[in-house]
């Protein structure tokens, strides 16, 4: 019998072994699922989570507790019956380790210009977000890599200082004749619009903060130089997603349901107001009642709305005339056309609506009211109050026209009178001017997010009177935590409750000194 040679046998064993792991990682790397990837692949999907967020918070909250819609059927909303909101908590802060991840490979890589624009949605959806709630994890936010599971909650004032310096870095970094960038769906590319859109941003901000720190240093800076911080100079500047025409990249309401659509329908505050003015732009922000047969266009008359904050049965049975025989939904408005869903009309768009971030029409009535309030020495009030009205007017009317809607942008465009008339002719004494300001400035962001329920908080116009059916007294000013935020990380909210006061619905923000 011959002996076994153990020794051998291990030997051999070891070489074989050690010849298997040899290129072991690389082969067993899964290409479908890398471990790093360039931000370019990483930019696209913060921009559409980010914006698709507030698309929906527009849809759902902004333009009801703003009073451009009401609600005739499930109108919780639209009475305050508002519980812990984890919408835009969570899916902002999701995409918030993805920002961190674009400044971190374009810190490595030296790419300034993804680096700047990932400061810029940071800051956007930070202002969002602390506007919304109040204080946030914000220094410890994206800290879970380095052991931080439970997260503080910073100072809405140490939010804004951060924010703050954010956009001033990223004007600073962002370079037209830089390296260009690729997955920008909001501005394709365009770095100088990237500039704009920062520095536009920093003015909102600053007028944001206004009744707290003194802008005019701050704001003087930006509108002295333009060269160094550019801002947007017409509507082909705003910072607007356009949408395509496939699935899934259509406006988000194109694919809805038509009875989610049609829970919706035109405020009678809004009804009042834009009648009062003579303001074309019902033609475009609703459609005429079904029961009056006008087609695309109709009189003044076809338009109708419903109060908000009623009870379900009050709002479905709503009669505009008061009469009984004339009330439900075939009597009252829906919204506009060209926000439509594909089941309720034909002629629904998947194009003409953008989401918007900020306009070049908002960007003008905040300037309006810092050099009518003396915190800018550079321009007009009322030029600046003037071109706030006609590029609202003139965006309508071309997005209009690319849904196809000519008859509708020819009906948007104002009357010669409109500007004589005595309630928006530049008049009157500065609290009768800012009124107009906040007034025209609140019609102009219909369908902006949330920065109309941001704004109005500050200044107060128009007048937002809670409906019959409401559930408290007095309009929202802010949204109450999530529950996971509650459950998971109890200390630190504790801490901030004590700080900032009770998570509730009528707990003012820092800034919101009203």
């Amino acid at each position: 019998m011959k002996k076994i040679n153990i020794k051998a046998i291990l030997v051999a064993l070891a070489l074989a072994v050690s010849a298997c792991d040899q290129g072991f990682e690389e082969t067993n790397v899964n290409p479908n699922s890398p471990e790093a990837v360039p931000a370019s692949l990483l930019l696209p999907t913060v921009i559409r989570k980010g914006v698709s967020e507030t698309a929906g918070l527009a849809w759902g909250y902004g333009n009801v507790v703003m009073q451009y819609s009401a609600k005739i059927q499930f109108t919780n909303e639209d009475r305050y019956n508002w519980g812990p909101a984890s919408d835009p908590y969570d899916p902002f802060f999701n995409s918030m380790r993805d920002v961190q991840n674009i400044i971190n490979i374009s810190e490595e890589s030296g790419e300034d210009n993804y680096k700047g624009v990932a400061l810029v949605m940071k800051s956007w959806m930070y202002s969002v977000m602390t506007d919304t709630y109040g204080d946030l994890p914000y220094s410890q936010a994206v800290a879970a890599k380095s052991g931080v599971n439970s997260p503080v909650f910073d100072t809405q004032s140490d939010i804004y200082a951060g924010i703050i310096a954010d956009l001033e870095s990223a004007n600073t970094l962002l370079d037209p004749l830089g390296t260009s960038i690729e997955g920008d769906i909001l501005f394709a590319g365009d770095i100088m619009l990237w500039k704009k859109f920062a520095n536009s941003l920093l003015l909102r901000i600053h007028m944001r903060l206004s009744d707290r720190i003194d802008p005019s240093a701050a704001m003087q800076a930006i509108m002295s130089d333009a060269s160094t911080y550019p801002i947007m100079t017409g509507n082909e500047d705003n910072a607007a997603l356009q949408y395509l025409q496939d699935n899934p990249n259509q406006q988000p309401l194109y694919t809805t349901r038509s009875g989610s659509f049609d829970e919706y329908r035109l405020s009678e505050n809004m009804e009042d107001i834009l009648k009062s003015l003579n303001d074309n732009r019902i033609y475009a922000y609703a459609q005429p009642t079904t029961n009056s047969g006008a087609g695309l266009v109709g009189a003044l008359d076809d338009y109708q709305g419903v109060p908000n904050g009623l009870a379900d049965e009050e709002a479905l049975a709503y009669s505009p005339s008061g009469e009984a025989d004339k009330g439900g939904s075939n009597y009252i408005s829906r919204v506009g056309l060209m926000f439509s869903c594909s089941a309720c009309d034909d002629l629904a768009s998947p194009i003409a609506r953008q989401s918007i971030l900020m306009s070049y029409s908002e960007l003008q009535f905040v300037l309006a009211e810092a050099r009518e309030r003396g915190f800018i020495s550079t321009g007009d009030a009322e030029i600046y109050y003037t071109n706030g009205i006609q590029s609202s007017f003139d965006y309508y009317i071309s997005r209009l026209d690319v849904g196809g809607y000519t008859d509708i942008s020819a009906a948007v465009a104002p009357d010669a009178t409109y500007f004589t008339q005595a309630d928006v002719a530049y008049t009157g004494t500065q609290a009768e001017l800012l009124e107009k300001i906040g007034t025209q400035k609140w019609i102009a962001l219909f369908f902006s997010g949330m920065e109309a329920w941001f704004d109005w908080r500050r200044t107060g116009y128009p007048t937002i009177t809670p409906g019959a059916g409401a559930v408290q007294p007095t309009v929202p000013v802010r949204f109450i935590y999530p529950t996971d935020v509650q459950a998971l990380n109890k200390d630190n909210y504790d801490a901030v409750i004590a700080r900032q006061g009770p998570d509730n619905l009528n707990t003012h923000v820092w800034w919101d000194i009203n």
